[in-house]
């Protein structure tokens, strides 16, 4: 067929010509004029060109010898098997989960990937089977699907790292007070104001928990403790014990996370494909593509300001945020019946309340990051709105095969000393930045947080594996101008961000303080009660089935 090309028959279009490229196959009808509107939708994408790629082919099927299936990676290559283990929602989006699984599963099927089908009987049932489940059993999957919202991914992700994953705990400033490096939270050590980590940081491993959890939290309400507290290091439990072999680390290569978005945003689905699909999410996992995502690492040291010094520790992957998000979540939990609606009546509630939030917050300024808006102590005086005169940088959006994304190395070698452009080189120059005030809101957002409702997300050039937050605080300020902020967000193009009562700043760490616990944190959709934490991003920690936005 090289050359001029054979012709073949194709169903539903007709006659065709079909050539084969160097890098794929070109399809020309030879009678447009009968081609039905199946074709039609075909050809009206122009980023397709009337071509399949080699690269876009995972299987083909021989009418005599049946399907021959390609590979997700090296290691799905060498040992010949291509396994997933999938959780299903039973009630996110009104039952969307169940149909959307329905609809993908035949294509699994089809391309020989096995999969393991969870459906969740409670809240906490995904976090519960992955976190108990040993690292020789995980090891036997290529990757773990979450069909649902980006709730159920997280609580997805907390079950696989709780206990996999190994580093220190976020920088924090002086008079912070403690960052806690032993297994009863005793000997805490402070950092200097301006001055990088202090060697023991860097060698800082998580202590124990208490089994007790105060959270009354959605994603926690269960008959038994599922707690997200970090278990103890002192491999009295697998996988310490046990074959060293089979031992699985975060960062790595091989395993991955999916999502069949079926949730009420599925902001992360967006974010990382540009499109809000079942089929083309589950085409991308049996397709085997990837992507290095980062995770916010957050550690809460007192839910409550009387509460013992207890660090807990949990991750996220889209989105951490208190004051207006927090209780946008937490009201939205009496609304379930309203289902996705209930979002938007939530969020106009807490609005109205308009409540501001005393707190503060600093964050690490580093030599590769400065202040994208004005300084922290500009406060909005006057009635009219005013937005800043600062020029603001060119924004350089995350598309796939981003350069900024893979510029660097991940997150894993930052914890290594020996190599260049480890954590010590990361804080080499860096200072802590305070702000102090009444805030409406507190958020950090992990990646751009694209959604149905903000096209262009919370910050529409955050990346997906650049090692920083965004940290956006809305200082107080008159309800139209918060209302004229909000509205920007839903507007493609626009920028919510240059308001002078909003301060964003890029960071690859921060710390919070209150004095009270009137409000409450908002991981990925899922409640935190927390009144001191500190955030560090974790630079391409996972692998996710994916290859970014397009679009």
């Amino acid at each position: 067929m090289q050359g001029d090309g054979e012709v073949l028959f194709l169903g539903g279009v007709g006659e065709v010509a079909v050539t084969i490229g160097h890098d794929g196959l070109s399809i020309q009808p030879l009678h447009p004029e009968l081609a039905s509107s199946c074709w039609s939708s075909f050809n009206l994408q122009p980023k397709l060109d009337n071509k399949i790629k080699f690269s876009d082919v995972y299987a083909i099927e021989l009418l005599d010898k049946g399907p021959i299936c390609g590979a997700w990676n090296t290691r799905t290559a060498i040992q010949g098997k291509k396994n997933s283990e999938v959780f299903v929602h039973p009630l996110c989006g009104k039952g969307r989960g169940p149909r959307n699984w329905e609809t993908v599963a035949p294509l699994f099927d089809r391309a020989k990937v096995k999969t393991k089908v969870i459906v969740t009987e409670r809240a906490g049932h995904a976090y519960d089977t992955l976190a108990l489940l040993s690292d020789k059993e995980l090891k036997t999957f290529d990757g773990v699907v979450a069909v649902g919202g980006d709730g159920l991914f997280n609580e997805i992700l907390n079950g696989i790292l709780s206990s996999r994953f190994k580093a220190s705990y976020p920088p924090t400033p002086e008079g912070f007070g403690y960052f806690g490096s032993t297994e009863n939270c005793e000997g805490q050590t402070r950092n200097g104001i301006n001055d990088m980590p202090t060697p023991n940081y860097l060698n800082v491993t998580f202590p124990g928990n208490s089994n007790t959890c105060d959270d009354h939290e959605p994603l926690l309400s269960t008959s038994q403790p599922t707690g997200l507290e970090m278990p103890s290091l002192n491999c009295s439990k697998e996988p310490c014990n046990g074959d060293q072999d089979h031992l699985v680390s975060f960062p790595n290569d091989w395993f991955r996370l999916g999502i069949i978005p079926s949730g009420s945003t599925d902001a992360i689905v967006l974010s990382t494909t540009g499109e809000r699909d079942p089929v083309t999410s589950a085409l991308l996992i049996i397709l085997g593509r990837r992507i290095s995502l980062d995770i916010a690492q957050v550690v809460r040291w007192k839910s409550r300001p009387t509460d013992e010094v207890i660090p807990t520790v949990r991750y996220a992957a889209s989105f951490a945020g208190y004051g207006f998000y927090g209780e946008v979540i937490r009201e939205s939990e009496n609304y379930r019946w309203m289902g996705p609606a209930r979002y938007d009546f939530s969020g106009t509630m807490v609005f109205l309340k308009h409540r501001s939030y005393e707190a503060k917050v600093a964050f690490l300024q580093t030599q590769n990051t400065h202040s994208l808006t004005t300084s922290a102590e500009d406060v909005v005086t006057g009635a009219q709105p005013v937005q800043s005169r600062q020029k603001r940088p060119h924004k350089i959006i995350c598309r796939t095969n981003c350069l900024i994304c893979k510029e660097t190395s991940t997150f894993g070698q930052y914890l290594e000393d020996e190599i260049p452009g480890s954590s010590r080189t990361i804080y080499e120059n860096s200072k802590w930045v305070w702000s102090k005030g009444r805030f409406l809101s507190v958020g950090a957002a992990v990646i751009s947080c694209r959604n149905e409702r903000a096209p262009d997300g919370l910050v529409a050039d955050a990346h997906l594996s650049d090692g920083f937050l965004h940290l956006l605080l809305v200082r107080d300020c008159p309800l139209p101008l918060y209302l004229w902020h909000l509205t920007q967000f839903t507007k493609k193009g626009s920028d919510p961000l240059s308001f002078k009562f909003v301060e964003h700043n890029k960071t690859p760490a921060f710390t919070f303080i209150s004095s009270h616990d009137e409000s409450v944190w908002n991981l990925d959709g899922e409640i935190f009660q927390a009144c001191e934490v500190s955030v560090q991003a974790c630079r391409g920690l996972v692998n996710l089935f994916a290859s970014g936005p397009e679009v």
